[in-house]
């Protein structure tokens, strides 16, 4: 293993290392679930440029350290400070993270991401444009941001917008994470590596192609849960509004689906439908770079939107779990509402897809 000593880290929360000609990105902040600051999209994207211009790095690698997961997104308790006070920080993180998700989409060598454990959020940003996307049985992806008044980013919306059938819009609406299997079927992940393999995968990945490890050690993944609910999954999620949607599932007579309902209702009225209509519009945009787009534009209204600072208070800094939603109904959450998050940023666009001027 070669330590990055041409390039030392200014802190320690990104480990870089090379080892045989594999380059490895651990994200290394196990305490808070190695969530992502500024500092570490930096220096993962640093990484990234130079290792992409060395011939000696034929993969690379990102993992996270600690026994809890990958990544449980981003810092939060940062977004939330800085909500308060403007939020020009959060702006700023927010473009240099999704530049950052675009470039790992487009990385022109193999980019293997071993998601074990919590990939939610941010996580899922870094690992699931990957080329070679490893879950395990400890897997636990998802991209909860109704609950906190935000909507699903990172190019989560792209992903849930793919996602067979309806199965991607009763995730981002729920929030709800999956395990192996159900990633695999939602086109979240491509492999399954037991838990107990995972180390001896990432070490053969120094002298192996990727394929050839995945060849060698991947399995078939335990049976998920998904796929036995597709038929009201399907049915009910097709409705044209979050309204229709949870008075289907409520009069479905099926108990997965209320329960569902019961999820949905618990989160912010206006990041529902805010995400519902995010979702239903990457199906007609044509890259991840313009649905990136359109991600920043909404990420930068919600700045301005009571539901962020309050979601996150209520879950993260007083963890009460009782937001007090504005609005508090689907009802009073009007089109115009909705609208207005698809407008362009304040700051300027992000300016990465080929329809970055126009307003979708």
């Amino acid at each position: 293993m070669h330590v990055d000593a041409a390039h030392p880290p200014t802190d320690d929360t990104v480990l870089l290392d090379t080892r045989g000609r594999t380059g490895r990105i651990t994200l290394n902040r196990p305490r808070a679930l190695n969530a992502l600051t500024h500092a570490m999209v930096r220096r993962i994207e640093a990484a990234l440029t130079r290792w992409e211009q060395d011939d000696d790095v034929r993969t690379v690698v990102i993992s996270g350290a600690g026994e809890r997961g990958l990544c449980a997104g981003g810092d939060i308790r940062a977004i939330y400070e800085d909500a308060r006070t403007g939020g020009a920080a959060s702006a700023a993180f927010w473009r240099d993270e999704y530049r950052l998700n675009a470039r790992i989409a487009r990385f022109s060598k193999p980019y293997v991401a071993l998601m074990d454990g919590i990939v939610m959020g941010g996580g899922v940003g870094v690992s699931a444009h990957g080329d070679v996307r490893i879950v395990t049985e400890r897997s636990k992806v998802a991209m909860p941001e109704t609950g906190i008044g935000f909507v699903p980013d990172v190019g989560g919306t792209y992903l849930l917008g793919r996602a067979p059938g309806e199965l991607g819009t009763h995730l981002a609406l729920t929030g709800a994470p999956v395990g192996a299997a159900d990633a695999l079927l939602c086109g979240l992940a491509d492999h399954f590596v037991p838990a107990g393999r995972l180390e001896e995968f990432g070490d053969a990945l120094a002298g192996l192609d990727a394929a050839d490890a995945v060849g060698r050690y991947a399995s078939a993944a335990p049976e998920g849960e998904l796929a036995g609910h597709r038929e009201w999954i399907d049915g009910c999620y097709a409705a044209g509004s979050v309204e229709e949607i949870v008075e289907r599932l409520l009069d479905s007579g099926i108990r997965a689906a209320k329960e569902a309902a019961e999820v949905i209702l618990a989160k912010s009225p206006t990041a529902l439908k805010v995400t519902l209509a995010a979702v239903r519009r990457t199906r007609t945009l044509g890259s991840l770079e313009d649905v990136l787009d359109q991600e920043y534009r909404i990420s930068y209204a919600a700045l301005s939107s009571p539901d962020l600072v309050e979601g996150i208070r209520a879950q993260v800094i007083d963890k009460d779990r009782s937001p007090r939603w504005s609005p508090a109904e689907l009802a009073r959450v009007t089109d115009a509402d909705v609208a207005r998050f698809f407008e362009p940023a304040g700051d300027g666009e992000l300016g990465l897809g080929a329809g970055a001027a126009t307003l979708r």
